[in-house]
C-alpha cells in the first residue's frame, strides 16, 4: 500500500488545529465571563456545547466515514468548522457562541474519528506507534502555544489605537470594540477554509479499516451495553475528560478570583504549562508502561494528581501556579491507560466499543458544567472539589479492572538493552 509523507504532515497539522481550537476555551473563560457578565453556570455552557457534540457525534461520525470515505468526511468536518467560526465572528454574542461551539465540536469530533486510521495507512502500519506519539506531541504543542497566542492578541488589540503590524491592524478593523479575543475566531475561519482547500486538492490513500476501527452494527452496541464493564469504563473516560477540562476551563478563573492573577498574562501562561507538562507526562508514561503494570501506574499517578490538586486549590498563589500544571503532568497517562484497559477487558466488537468510549468525551461537557453550577452556589474553590470525585473514580479503575491481556513489562536493564 502506497505511503504518503504529505498526508502524514497534513494529519499532524490537523492534530495541531484540533488541539489549538479545543483547548483555547480555558484561557478565554475568565475574559468571556467578564465581557458577557455571565454566571459561572452560564459560562460553563460554552464548553458544554462544544463537548456535547463529541458525545453525540463520535459514533455517527464512524458510520459517515465508512459510507463516504476519509476525504469527503474531512471536507465536511472543516466546512462545519468554518461555518461555526463565521457565525461567531460576524455575530459575537453569548447565544451565538453556544451554537457556534456546538457546530465546531461536531467538526472536531468527526476529525478525531477520521485521522487515526488514515495515519495508519499513510504512514505505514509499522510506523503507526511512532506517528501516534508524534500526534500526541503536536497536540500538546498546540495546547501549549494557544494561550500565548491569546495573550498576544489581547495585549495588542485591547484598546488598540494604531501602529500595529499588518495582522493586528487587519484584525482591529473586523472585531467589535471591547472584544479583542473574537479575533481568534477570525483566525480560525481563515485557517479552516485554507485547510479545506488543501484537503480538496490532495489525493488520499484508500483506507481499509481494521476490525477494531469499524463502528459495527447496532446489534454490537446493544450487546456491549449489556456488559457492566463497558458502562464502567465509559464512565472512566467521562471522569478523565471531565477532570482534564474541568481543570483547563476553570483554573484561569480560579487564579483570578482567589489570587488576583491576570487571566490574560500569568493565568494564560499557567494553562499553557498545564498542557505542556501533559505532553511531557505522556512521553514519560510511554516509558513507564514498559516497566510497570498499567493498573499500578494508574494508581500512582492518579493519587499524586489528587495531592497536587489539593495544593493548587488551597495553597498560596505561587503554589497554585506550580500545582495546577503539575496536576496536568500526573493526569497525562490516564486516558491511554483507561482506554487500553477497557479494550483489553472485552474480547469482541472492539470497533463499536471504541466508539462508545469516545462518546465518553462528553465528560468534558458535563463536569465543567457541574463545577460552574456548584461554583455559583458555594464558590469556585468548593466547586472544584468535585474533581476529587472524578479522580477517585479513576483511581478505582486501577483496583477493579481485570484485563484479559496485561501490558507487557520488562526490567530497566532489559529496556536499556532493547533500546540499544
Amino acid at each position: 500500500m502506497k505511503r504518503s509523507k504529505s498526508i502524514v504532515l497534513l494529519i499532524l497539522f490537523v492534530w495541531f488545529i484540533i488541539s489549538f481550537v479545543t483547548n483555547i476555551l480555558g484561557p478565554l473563560m475568565p475574559v468571556i465571563i467578564e465581557n458577557y457578565m455571565l454566571s459561572l453556570t452560564m459560562a460553563a455552557f460554552l464548553p458544554f456545547s462544544f463537548f456535547l457534540a463529541y458525545g453525540i457525534m463520535s459514533i455517527p461520525a464512524g458510520f459517515l466515514v465508512e459510507k463516504y470515505g476519509e476525504k469527503t468526511s474531512m471536507l465536511i468536518s472543516f466546512l462545519l468548522n468554518f461555518i461555526g467560526s463565521v457565525l461567531f465572528s460576524f455575530f459575537p454574542s453569548y447565544t451565538m457562541a453556544l451554537g457556534s461551539l456546538f457546530i465546531i465540536g461536531i467538526g472536531m469530533a468527526m476529525l478525531q474519528v477520521i485521522i487515526n486510521p488514515l495515519m495508519r495507512v499513510a504512514g505505514g502500519e509499522e510506523n503507526f506507534a511512532f506517528f501516534s506519539v508524534m500526534g500526541q506531541l503536536v497536540f500538546g504543542l498546540a495546547s501549549f502555544v494557544s494561550p500565548h497566542v491569546f495573550t498576544y492578541l489581547m495585549v495588542n488589540l485591547k484598546d488598540y489605537s494604531g501602529g500595529g503590524n499588518m495582522l493586528i491592524e487587519t484584525l482591529s478593523k473586523v472585531i467589535p470594540a471591547g472584544l479583542p479575543w473574537v479575533s481568534l475566531y477570525w483566525i480560525f475561519m481563515i485557517v479552516f477554509i485554507i485547510v479545506f482547500l488543501i484537503i480538496f486538492l490532495f489525493k488520499f490513500p484508500k483506507v481499509d479499516l481494521k476490525e477494531d476501527e469499524k463502528v459495527g452494527a447496532l446489534k454490537s452496541y446493544l450487546e456491549l451495553l449489556k456488559d457492566r464493564h463497558v458502562i464502567l469504563f465509559f464512565i472512566g473516560i467521562m471522569a478523565y475528560v471531565g477532570t482534564e477540562q474541568g481543570l483547563a476551563n476553570w483554573m484561569g478563573k480560579f487564579l483570578d478570583t482567589y489570587h488576583g492573577i491576570n487571566p490574560e498574562g500569568a493565568g494564560a501562561n499557567t494553562i499553557s504549562w498545564f498542557w505542556g507538562l501533559m505532553s511531557v507526562g505522556c512521553l514519560l508514561g510511554l516509558v513507564l508502561l514498559k516497566l510497570i503494570d498499567s493498573r499500578l501506574l494508574l494508581k500512582i499517578f492518579t493519587s499524586i494528581a489528587a495531592v497536587t490538586l489539593f495544593f493548587a486549590l488551597f495553597g498560596s498563589a505561587q503554589i497554585s501556579l506550580l500545582a495546577f500544571p503539575a496536576t496536568g503532568f500526573f493526569i497525562s497517562v490516564i486516558f491511554s491507560i483507561v482506554f487500553s484497559l477497557a479494550l483489553n477487558s472485552v474480547s469482541f466488537y472492539h470497533g463499536a466499543f471504541s466508539g462508545i468510549l469516545c462518546s465518553g468525551i462528553f465528560g468534558g461537557a458535563l463536569v465543567p458544567l457541574v463545577i460552574g453550577w456548584l461554583g455559583d452556589m458555594f464558590g469556585l474553590r468548593i466547586a472544584m472539589l468535585f474533581l476529587f470525585i472524578t479522580l477517585g473514580y479513576i483511581l478505582s479503575v486501577g483496583f477493579w479492572a481485570k484485563p484479559l491481556v496485561n501490558n507487557k513489562t520488562m526490567s530497566f536493564p532489559e529496556l536499556l538493552k532493547n533500546k540499544n
